[in-house]
Parts: structure tokens; sequence; C-alpha cells
């Protein structure tokens, strides 16, 4: 049942398994395919990213290939559906703001930050992957499984990282360094 083993930390639930489920992505095994999962739905966003990204879209623009360029421009780079928010994929295949390097799926955004072009890294729900952040009255973090990931499982039995770790930047990032003091005191690593 989807409330069980759930842990507090402030007003954030946690399922354990974001505790406990070793993980590190291995970008080179599974090629960035959480960008490209053929989905409807691209990966979800919100209202504030979805300014910061007009912000510095044509800055973007100059990552990406023609097809993801002509997506952008005929149809946006993010659509609504039954009230939510999310990125637009080409095909329903790769996000529009998918690049390639070395055959590997990466984020334009992301790339365009790391070159000091843009102040907005990417999108928190991106950021975060593979944890989702589901509402129910609150936050309430639970672990997405996706198949390709399968790599990423062995790489942090490997590394001894749990997903909480993993995505230790991006948990600050959303929920700052006093919240995952305290998440790291509920699993004592």
């Amino acid at each position: 049942m989807f409330f069980n083993n759930l842990i507090s930390v402030g007003n954030v639930l946690i399922r354990s398994e974001v505790l406990s489920t070793r993980f590190a992505c291995d970008l080179k095994q599974c090629k960035g395919a959480c960008c490209t999962v053929e989905s409807e739905y691209g990966a979800p966003v919100v209202e504030e990213e979805i300014e910061e990204i007009k912000n510095i879209l044509d800055v973007v623009l100059d990552y990406l290939d023609d097809e993801n360029i002509k997506e952008i421009k005929e149809n946006g780079f993010y659509e609504k559906k039954s009230g939510d928010l999310f990125l637009r994929s080409v095909d329903n295949k790769q996000c529009v703001f998918v690049y390639y390097e070395n055959q590997i799926a990466k984020c334009a955004i992301e790339k365009a930050y790391f070159d000091k072009r843009v102040n907005f890294r990417k999108p928190i729900s991106c950021h975060l992957f593979p944890i989702r952040i589901s509402k129910f009255g609150g936050d309430i973090l639970r672990y997405e499984k996706f198949g390709e990931c399968e790599p990423a499982l062995e790489n942090g039995k490997m590394q001894d990282l749990t997903i909480a770790e993993f995505c230790k930047e991006s948990l600050i990032r959303l929920y700052g360094e006093k919240w995952y003091s305290q998440l790291e005191e509920k699993f004592n690593r």
C-alpha cells in the first residue's frame, strides 16, 4: 500500500525505498533513457519553471537540433494536461530539450547552465529523478522504477549510494540544507 513505510521529515513524507534502494546513474549504460522514454507526457514542470525556461529559451535553442527547434517553434516547449504542466516531447519519445553527446541523451538546459550561459539548471522533476513527488496534502517522495535504470541499481550497489544520497544536490535545491540534514539523521549515513 502507498502509505506503508513512510518517513516524515518536516512536512515531507518519504517512502522508505528512497532511503534504502541503492542507485547511481550510469549514463554509459542507459544512454540517458530517462530523457527519451516513450510517453504521451514529458517531465512534469511547475509554472515558475515555465517562466524560467521562457527567459532562457533563446540560449537553450543553440544546443538543440533542427527537429527539436521545429517542435518548440510550432507547438511550444510545454503542454497542460488535466491541469498539470509537462515538457513537450518529440514524437512521444525524447524531451524537446534533448541533445546528444557521444550517443547519450542529455539536457540542453543543463548544458547551458554548466556552460554558465544561464542560471537555471533544469526542472526539479528532472533533477530529482528517479524520485517523483506525489501530492497528498503535501509532498510525498517516492521511487519511480524504470526498467532502463537497471544499470543504475547495480552502480548504486557498487558505489554504496542510496537514491536519497544520489539525489542529495537536488533534494537540497528543493528543500534546503537543514531539511537534508534532518533526512540524513533518519537514515544515519
